[in-house]
């Protein structure tokens, strides 16, 4: 998907507009997975999506995204991490929100920055996981 240009610095902005884009970047990208080959009505889409997009699924995929970052986007996701943010989550443990928050700024990060192809790298390696993981639950009784 092409994003709009942005005219400065993209590491210049504050890190609450980089986690606010990231958001929604990131939420439409998930949308867009979980339509993928389901024939579901929208509830059951809605509620894969909010699955794949609160907070603790985000810290759990950012622990693994870590190990395949490069120093920039370590910077982007540890001031994202670090941040302040003006409201805290009431269904989310705090060290879960803060990566969230991290994530969500590196996704903002590279969507304003052009770089859509390491985007689609990490956002895939994100949602196959997830689907990997999906297939191997074992259904409770």
């Amino acid at each position: 998907m092409k994003w709009p240009v942005i005219d400065r610095d993209v590491r210049e902005m504050p890190v609450s507009v980089l986690a606010y884009i990231g958001d929604a970047v990131y939420e439409l990208y998930v949308r867009m997975h979980s339509c993928r080959g389901c024939l579901g009505k929208s509830g059951q889409l809605h509620r894969r999506s909010v699955s794949l997009v609160r907070a603790k699924a985000q810290a759990q995929a950012v622990q693994k995204l870590l190990p395949l970052l490069g120093e920039d986007e370590l910077s982007i996701y540890r001031r994202g991490r670090n941040s302040q943010p003006s409201s805290r989550s009431r269904h989310a443990d705090p060290a879960d929100y803060q990566m969230a928050t991290g994530l969500e700024a590196l996704i903002g990060y590279l969507a304003l920055s052009d770089r859509e192809q390491r985007l689609d790298d990490l956002m895939t390696r994100i949602l196959e996981d997830e689907d990997h993981e999906t297939k191997t639950r074992t259904p409770k009784p």
